[in-house]
């Protein structure tokens, strides 16, 4: 609707199909967490979602739906990104399986709560230590680390690590002497150690990506800080002795220099696909930054509401007048 020249309602149907009702879209708890796809062109048709490729058409109910991972070959056209936006889901474009993170559309959330309690979090030292000492906690499972200091953390960490290097040398029957790379010359290192890269490499893109989709702050670390993916960091290491230090140990052994890459990231979309990482990492950012939630309901606030700060009574209601308020 608008106002023409004489200041009368005007109506003209807009083109194209309807938006997506408030009452069409699923409860965030419901929805699907994350749908991979890659080689195919994605369209809209109605209210799904379609992807197409050779072997014919699929269709994605685009309400049900909270992230898209677009992986190589895949086209998406502006009316595929239009459904999405009104159905409150996200997009992500990352390497093959998700292995890498190149860029991400809007959050999945038109809530700021993740972030807030994110920043609320990593300002105050005393909560800044809990939430990272929550991390290490996830890392030494049944182990009480309440009251250690981060360098007793990161002492018991670096022995940690050691111990996982030297456990896998022995099983994939390699040579290990110590970490040494040149992050600005990849094939520089041994065979070992381009893997160890390679698969930490992929290990970021896949966080990096469930971190924005949730809306969360990859820079905004606990113990990691002064980086634009600090946070990514720190979510990585819960998983990089479990998932990648394995693989690349597993690569080394079995591949020269010239196909360690290119076979590093195969081995690690298939070990994080089969491990289900991606659901886990999304569960485990939120069990960190909002302590009192049950981790395994992976709630989205869908209400698109915004609200005003008061220094004394916090939230008010935007969208009104406040010129009669006292001064």
């Amino acid at each position: 609707m608008w106002v023409d020249d004489t200041g009368a309602a005007m109506t003209r149907e807009v083109p194209g199909p309807p938006p997506v009702g408030v009452r069409e879209l699923s409860r965030a708890q419901d929805r699907v967490s994350f749908v991979y796809l890659e080689r195919c062109t994605v369209h809209r048709d109605g209210n799904a979602l379609t992807a197409t490729d050779e072997r014919g058409v699929i269709h994605l109910p685009a309400a049900t739906l909270a992230t898209l991972l677009l992986g190589p070959g895949t086209r998406v056209t502006h009316q595929a990104m239009t459904l999405m936006a009104e159905s409150g889901s996200t997009c992500v474009w990352v390497g093959e399986r998700g292995v890498r993170y190149y860029a991400h559309g809007r959050t999945l959330t038109t809530s700021s709560r993740l972030i807030e309690a994110q920043a609320r979090l990593v300002s105050n030292q005393t909560t800044r230590l809990r939430v990272a000492r929550a991390m290490y906690a996830m890392r030494f499972p049944g182990e009480d680390v309440d009251r250690l200091t981060m360098q007793q953390l990161r002492g018991r960490e670096g022995a940690r690590v050691k111990n996982a290097y030297r456990d896998e040398a022995h099983k994939a029957g390699v040579e290990w002497r110590r970490r040494d790379y040149d992050p600005s010359d990849f094939s520089g290192g041994d065979v070992l150690n381009q893997a160890l890269s390679a698969a930490t490499a992929c290990l970021y893109g896949v966080v990096h990506a469930v971190i924005v989709a949730l809306g969360a702050s990859p820079a905004l670390g606990f113990v990691h800080t002064g980086h634009d993916k600090s946070f990514v960091y720190d979510v990585a290491d819960l998983y990089k002795v479990e998932i990648a230090v394995p693989v690349a140990f597993g690569v080394a052994a079995t591949h020269e220099d010239d196909d360690v890459g290119p076979e590093t990231r195969r081995r690690m979309r298939d070990a994080i696909h089969s491990l289900g990482l991606i659901s886990r990492c999304a569960r485990d950012v939120r069990r960190l930054l909002l302590e009192d939630e049950d981790p395994n309901e992976v709630q989205i606030e869908d209400a698109d509401i915004v609200h005003l700060w008061d220094e004394g009574a916090g939230a008010l209601a935007a969208g009104q007048n406040y010129g009669d308020s006292p001064w």
